[in-house]
């Protein structure tokens, strides 16, 4: 291997994000960013690093094999670099934000660092976006997080969204009413991650059809919803069932054309939420764009928020205007160049006034070119 080759190797899953990838990344997120500020979302800045006891405390627990963790020279303390940046904002809400009045709205965009990738998304750094609110158990804001996520990817131009509503609390809930325990809860709660009609049917028992009904419900929102509400469940899982109906409502009421669909035994990725949860999808995006849902901050506040993943979201933005760039031969006024600038024009400025403009236009992969009377002409 060359020397050169050995200076550009990075480690799996990390990459360098070149021009004009990194400018449209950053203008994505500060279009996300002021998407939420319009809507009352304060924007906060966690570290990337910190005690690893404080990163993964509450919902952080999930995150923990996932957390590269590092001895702090100074302190002598352990410390992780964050994987999501959810359970930060949380710990922000509760520690230095609680007497803040509550609900609270909290965004927040930057860079996470991951042990290792997945098949869907290898990239063990990558950014994230989100929105958190948290202080209220009200469907209506587990509403509002979904309609803004799904709006700010639709105002971006994100092609057919789509959300994928979960209820990981039902199952549990489920068990603990009919008595399922054990070795045999374990066993069915696999089948149900598996969509495995067949264990199902073998060890449920009696809540073996009630069970295989929640499997075969899933499906667009309308018709798991109708299924659902035929099932003869115990009090507190049919209270999941209706809260996960108010909430689609509530989203259809504002965004009556977002693809809904729901499916009740899903878990997986979900495991500390604590009520609705939810999934973004997109057309023709194999990767999910983001996801979110109900859960503790700080182990004792309600809260839902969403977290944007904008490699995917990025991947979903096939159309790109390039920049309109002008080259400014040496020598032209700066006025000039100043007044094309809040047109939105990008400037280049030649160095050398020696040089063939038109030529040097096209080297600096310029479309344009700002001539002697201050016009701009094409070069291409």
């Amino acid at each position: 291997m060359t020397d050169f080759a050995n200076r550009a190797l990075l480690p799996a899953g990390l990459r360098d994000i070149l021009p004009p990838d990194a400018a449209f990344e950053a203008a994505v997120v500060n279009h996300l960013m002021t998407h939420f500020a319009g809507q009352g979302f304060e924007r906060v800045k966690p570290p990337l690093i910190e005690f690893e006891e404080s990163l993964l405390d509450g919902a952080g627990a999930a995150t923990s094999s996932q957390t590269f963790r590092v001895m702090d020279p100074l302190s002598q303390r352990m410390m992780g670099l964050r994987a999501d940046m959810t359970p930060q904002v949380a710990r922000i809400a509760t520690t230095r934000l609680a007497q803040v009045p509550r609900p609270l709205r909290l965004s927040y965009a930057g860079q996470v660092l991951r042990v290792k990738g997945s098949q869907l998304r290898p990239e063990r750094q990558f950014g994230q976006a989100g929105i958190e609110l948290i202080g209220s158990d009200s469907p209506v804001a587990d509403a509002e997080v979904v309609v803004l996520t799904a709006e700010a990817l639709g105002d971006l131009g994100v092609p057919g969204v789509t959300v994928d509503l979960a209820l990981p609390t039902l199952v549990p809930v489920l068990f603990g009413e009919l008595g399922l325990d054990g070795a045999v809860a374990d066993r069915l709660r696999a089948a149900l991650d598996h969509r495995d009609a067949a264990v199902v049917a073998e060890v449920g028992g009696k809540a073996a059809k009630l069970l295989s009904a929640l499997i075969a419900a899933a499906g667009p929102a309308d018709r798991a919803l109708a299924a659902l509400t035929e099932l003869a469940l115990p009090p507190a899982a049919a209270a999941e069932r209706d809260r996960l109906a108010r909430v689609v409502e509530l989203v259809r009421a504002d965004l009556p054309d977002l693809a809904l669909t729901v499916d009740p035994v899903e878990n997986r990725g979900f495991e500390y939420h604590t009520g609705v949860a939810f999934t973004l999808f997109a057309r023709n995006i194999g990767a999910e764009l983001g996801r979110g849902g109900r859960y503790l901050a700080g182990g004792t506040e309600p809260a839902t928020g969403a977290t944007l993943f904008m490699d995917s979201v990025l991947a979903g933005l096939v159309e790109r205007r390039p920049a309109k760039r002008v080259f400014v031969p040496a020598g032209t006024p700066r006025a000039w160049a100043q007044a094309l600038r809040i047109q939105g024009w990008v400037t280049v400025a030649g160095l050398d006034a020696g040089v063939d403009p038109t030529a040097e236009a096209k080297r600096q992969g310029c479309g344009h070119l700002l001539d002697g009377s201050g016009g701009v002409v094409d070069v291409q």
